[in-house]
């Protein structure tokens, strides 16, 4: 019997750690046998990739920032998500939804009931569940103050128009995190990730095999001590 899908998000404030540890993560599910689909957000399709490089660059109004995220959410679901659900794979893609709610939302000032309609409206219908709403079976939360954050961007690269926000923006964005944290405890999993990069993996894992997703603890990440 084929094993259903999982689909998990990664979810941080820049500067959090989170990217460095998907592919890890994803080597682990390939090591027990999972077929893996590793994407993110905004992009994982042609037509979305285009949307973000026009959401990190490109002047806009929160309003236009808003609704350019959610088209590009469509077709990630439609072309990529649904799809590999179907099939069993493990998802792992790098922000979804609550980033919206967390940048937009609480970073920017925008009207979260707006966002909440528009969240109805894009995650619902895809699968074969009529009025099933898509939402990730699990949230990975690297939680990490925003002054920290600053600290590892500093110099890394050339910043995108969110990374190069002041340190406040990113108090905002966190705060927007913990929120939405609170109203989904269940589906939320908070990591620390203010430690070192081998006790955040440590962390990590743990919450896989505590939930039966991966059967022994992953003791190293490559590339990642």
């Amino acid at each position: 019997m084929s094993r259903p899908g999982l689909f998990i998000t990664f979810e941080g404030i820049d500067g959090a750690g989170k990217s460095s540890h998907i592919e890890g993560l994803a080597e682990a599910f390939r090591a027990q046998g999972r077929t893996v689909t590793v994407t993110r957000e905004p992009g994982g399709t042609p037509l979305a990739e285009k949307l973000r490089a026009m959401v990190l660059n490109d002047p806009m109004d929160a309003l236009t920032e808003s609704l350019l995220i959610f088209a590009a959410r469509r077709d990630h679901l439609c072309q990529v998500i649904e799809p590999a659900l179907a099939r069993g794979d493990v998802v792992l893609c790098d922000r979804f939804t609550d980033a919206t709610f967390a940048y937009q939302g609480a970073g920017r000032g925008f009207d979260l009931e707006v966002l909440s309609k528009l969240e109805l409206m894009v995650q619902t219908g895809l699968a074969q569940e009529p009025g099933f709403m898509r939402n990730p079976d699990l949230t990975v939360w690297f939680d990490l103050a925003p002054e920290i954050a600053a600290q590892r961007l500093a110099g890394a690269r050339v910043p995108d128009r969110f990374e190069a926000q002041p340190v406040e923006f990113f108090r905002r964005v966190a705060q927007g995190y913990a929120d939405r944290a609170a109203t989904a405890p269940q589906r939320f999993a908070r990591l620390d990730a203010a430690l070192d990069r081998h006790r955040v993996w440590q962390q990590l894992t743990s919450v896989f095999v505590r939930r039966g997703w991966l059967a022994i603890m992953v003791a190293t990440q490559g590339g990642g001590q």
